[in-house]
């Protein structure tokens, strides 16, 4: 799993998770003190194990992504 803060410009500023992580509900700590208030990007990317072989599925099936709009006010 992968939950990463970009800019309006495309650009990466923050990753907040990376790696695997149990099923069930999650929190994550977002320090934006060095950014700028204004429109920002988040987006969560999930993949789901292969129980067969043990290791990450590369076949794409089951993949999850969404992206959020974030507003950072000061």
């Amino acid at each position: 799993m992968m939950l990463t803060v970009f800019n309006t410009l495309g650009q990466k500023v923050a990753t907040l998770v990376q790696g695997e992580q149990e099923a069930g509900y999650h929190e994550a700590v977002f320090d934006a003190s060095g950014l700028a208030s204004g429109m920002y990007v988040y987006r969560l990317q999930a993949r789901p194990l292969n129980s067969a072989m043990g290791r990450d599925s590369k076949s794409g099936a089951g993949d999850f992504v969404q992206a959020r709009r974030l507003l950072l006010l000061r």
